[in-house]
């Protein structure tokens, strides 16, 4: 299962995501992570919402993934 990373309402902590941070842009590598926070107040966003992870890197959501990574 895969969701769409732009809609706010898509997105809470405790989901696993996969965000590309802002000096993977170039290269579109991904990184795959626990939502801590939404960093986004505005119901979407064209590049997807900004979070933050568990493990502290902040980026932008391009894949919203099952709870438990699968």
């Amino acid at each position: 299962m895969s969701a769409d990373g732009r809609l706010r309402a898509g997105i809470r902590p405790g989901l696993t995501v996969d965000i590309v941070q802002k000096q993977d842009q170039a290269s579109g590598q991904l990184t795959r992570g626990v939502v801590a926070a939404l960093l986004t107040r505005s119901p979407s966003h064209p590049h997807g919402i900004k979070v933050r992870l568990t493990s502290g890197q902040v980026g932008r959501v391009k894949a919203v993934l099952s709870p438990t990574g699968e």
